[in-house]
Parts: structure tokens; sequence; C-alpha cells
């Protein structure tokens, strides 16, 4: 089964807050085994832009530390699944620790 796994970043690692990221790490798996990883600049943030701009670009799952309820429930109706309160990682340890079912997710940095 392939996955497209979209991880916000900063400074290279898993940035807290979702909607103000520098980077998005899209990592390209085929039958749980990473195939690609690319690095693309969001568009500026905008409130319910990047779960549209993301399924534009194929996303499946979206690997996050923190995320507003309305932006899950935008993802949601994209068909991409969300996984918030990740560890602080790089995109590619998590990309693998969803891949393994191992991911931890806690709570939601977010709360607004």
């Amino acid at each position: 089964m392939k996955k497209r796994i979209a991880v916000p970043l900063e400074n290279g690692i898993l940035c807290a807050h979702f909607g103000h990221c520098q980077q998005f790490a899209i990592i390209d798996t085929n039958e749980n085994i990473i195939t690609e990883e690319q690095l693309i600049t969001p568009p500026p943030h905008e409130p319910g832009l990047l779960p549209g701009w993301l399924a534009e670009k194929g996303v499946t799952d979206v690997i996050a530390g923190g995320m507003g309820q309305r932006a899950i429930g935008l993802f949601n109706q994209q068909k991409i699944n969300v996984f918030v309160g990740a560890p602080i990682k790089a995109p590619k340890e998590l990309a693998s620790d969803l891949l393994s079912d191992t991911l931890k997710a806690g709570a939601n940095y977010c709360d607004h």
C-alpha cells in the first residue's frame, strides 16, 4: 500500500505548531518502505488553507505535534489521516514509526 506522509518541520524536525512550520517533509512509501523524501515550502499561513493544499499534493497522512480542531476536521473532509501529539523527531523517524505502528501520538500540543 502506498502512502504519502506530510510532516511539518522547523529546523529539520517536527514543528510543534502545524500551521506555522517552515517546510513540510513529504515522504512517499510503498509496502511500508520509505521510497522518497522531499522538502517543500508551504504557502503563507492562512487558516484552513493547508489541508486542501496538501490534498492537492496527494498526501494521505499527516503527522503533527499540535493542530487546531478545525484543521483536523478539514483534513478529515479531504480523507487525510491525522496523527497529533507526535514526539519531536526527524521526519523519516516519524514516518518509520507510523509505518511500523509504533508512533507514539500523545496530547495535542495545540489548544485553540
